[in-house]
């Protein structure tokens, strides 16, 4: 029953994580590269207040809750588990290495302008998003394959002849 709950809390953090990483790059990305650069600076920087916040509390739930999934359980289960810990904390890495200083540069343009090479900075910044959103996608595909797999409490494997 806790690992049961504790699949639970790490597909539902992983499945936000991998939504909203996701939702942003199919929607918000093509947004930002439809505005104008003046407005695109501006909401980018406005909506990295509010993400700061949630997105590193569900990358960390994400990485917590598959790594102790990990320690509980053998086999394949925990190979799933842990590699879903591994992608969910490579998430964090790129999002604090990559995209959260350039986020700083991009608060600093709205206020300001942007120099003659924030098309390349940008770039960037989109292909951190990019393998942030591989990698928690990832993440979720490995514990829902998990949860998948695994026979409902009660019920043993059926026993298969040789041929």
């Amino acid at each position: 029953m806790r690992i049961r709950l504790l699949q639970g809390l790490a597909l539902l953090a992983t499945g936000l994580l991998a939504g909203a990483f996701g939702y942003g790059a199919a929607n918000l990305v093509p947004t930002f590269n439809a505005v104008p650069l003046d407005m695109r600076l501006s909401f980018h920087a406005e909506l990295m207040k509010m993400n700061g916040i949630t997105m590193q509390a569900a990358m960390a739930v994400s990485a917590l809750s598959s790594l102790t999934l990990a320690t509980l359980t053998h086999g394949r289960a925990r190979l799933l588990a842990a590699a879903a810990a591994l992608l969910a904390l490579a998430s964090f890495l790129i999002t604090r290495l990559g995209n959260v200083p350039i986020n700083g540069r991009i608060k600093e343009w709205a206020l300001t302008s942007a120099p003659a090479d924030h098309a390349e900075v940008l770039q960037r910044w989109e292909l951190f998003n990019n393998l942030r959103t591989l990698t928690a996608v990832t993440a979720f595909a490995l514990l829902i394959t998990l949860a998948l797999r695994q026979q409902p409490a009660g019920r043993k494997q059926p026993q298969t002849t040789p041929a």
